[in-house]
């Protein structure tokens, strides 16, 4: 599958993802503790961070390994923002390996990452007609997490009702989702693991990016709503 992170808080560099903690992305991308499918995130990474002078998100995506990207050190020791978003991919069997494909997926001032598979033909109804910029099944959860958000719908309520709906509909998905306007974060615990850690800000990931006490497990089939306020749990 894949491992992912996101921050809400002071602003920090895109790099405490990724290089800067122990058990970082770059770690994760090819010794992972806690994935369950697949056990090298190789097929590419993805970057998103917000900026005061945007609406939009800025979004750097690879279909090459984090770690043959010579460019991203530099790139992550200077990026900073009270919103971050990264992704490191393994590729379900069947789906393409390109950047469309990679984390994190966006429109307007949204980001949008996804860890784990679902069946497309049950997401594809979801969509409201919107094309995903890949044939991948993380790319239609986007597109129909991002009609219900270009209608006006609540950041908890869209990503609720998605990851509902087609979990209910495919038994066998895997939906830990992240999903950011720049000012909140959602994020979904649904046959895959979440983690959420608390201190000057909400640090949410697939698996603990350190060996710090306070790392606290996300109960299955439950979102988590990060605010500047702190977080709220609920089942979905």
């Amino acid at each position: 599958m894949c491992r992912h992170a996101a921050w809400l808080g002071t602003p920090r560099p895109l790099a405490s993802l990724l290089r800067d903690s122990e058990r970082g992305l770059l770690r994760q991308s090819y010794a992972p503790r806690l994935q369950r499918c697949g056990r090298v995130n190789a097929d590419g990474f993805g970057v998103g961070w917000y900026d005061a002078h945007r609406r939009e998100p800025v979004r750097y995506r690879r279909s090459v390994p984090i770690w043959a990207d010579a460019n991203l050190p530099g790139l992550a020791s200077v990026a900073r923002s009270g919103c971050l978003m990264a992704a490191v991919r393994s590729a379900s069997p069947g789906m393409p390996v390109e950047e469309s494909a990679t984390a994190p997926f966006t429109e307007g001032p949204w980001l949008l990452s996804h860890n784990g598979r679902v069946s497309r033909a049950v997401v594809r109804p979801l969509t409201g007609g919107r094309e995903p910029e890949s044939a991948c099944d993380s790319a239609w959860l986007a597109a129909a997490v991002f009609a219900r958000l270009g209608a006006g719908g609540p950041l908890c309520d869209a990503v609720a009702e998605v990851v509902a709906r087609t979990g209910a509909a495919d038994p066998q998905a895997r939906l830990n989702v992240l999903v950011s306007d720049g000012s909140a974060v959602a994020a979904t615990a649904w046959n895959e693991t979440l983690f959420v850690h608390l201190g000057q800000g909400v640090l949410l990931a697939s698996e603990p990016l350190d060996e710090r006490p306070g790392w606290e497990p996300v109960p299955d089939r439950h979102l988590v709503l990060a605010t500047p306020d702190g977080i709220r749990v609920q089942p979905l």
